[in-house]
């Protein structure tokens, strides 16, 4: 504890549009808080590279669970999109089943239905019944 207590008394922070102490140059920027970190000239490297290392090195560390949530979001909307395109084939077999026995029967009416215009004796020649007039 003592250690940082050490570096904090070399640690200058500057908001926009104050003055940067002497000899100090910007070891980083804190955009929330509007801040820059200023730091002596050798030591304002030093550091800016120890907290860059430290951030990029929390970021390896909880890169993991971050994929495996991706993997997970893509399989899951996989899965979604497989479901409904299961959905839509069954809707439309059953559609067209139905279609294709309508217009079977609807055929089958026509072809062997008991109309009097498929009756062989009224489209003979020399039917004994008179042709009727319209």
């Amino acid at each position: 504890m003592k250690q940082l207590g050490q570096w904090k008394r070399w640690r200058r922070e500057v908001g926009h549009g104050g003055s940067v102490p002497r000899g100090g140059k910007r070891a980083w920027d804190e955009p929330r808080r509007r801040v820059g970190v200023y730091y002596p000239a050798p030591l304002h490297w030093i550091l800016g590279t120890l907290r860059e290392w430290r951030y990029r090195a929390r970021l390896a560390l909880c890169a993991p669970p971050v994929a495996c949530a991706q993997f997970m979001e893509m399989q899951r909307t996989h899965r979604e999109r497989l479901q409904m395109a299961d959905e839509y084939a069954r809707g439309y077999l059953a559609g067209w089943r139905e279609c294709f026995h309508a217009c079977r029967e609807a055929v089958q009416e026509d072809l062997w239905g008991d109309d009097a215009v498929w009756d062989l004796g009224e489209l003979a020649p020399d039917a004994k019944n008179p042709q009727r007039k319209n």
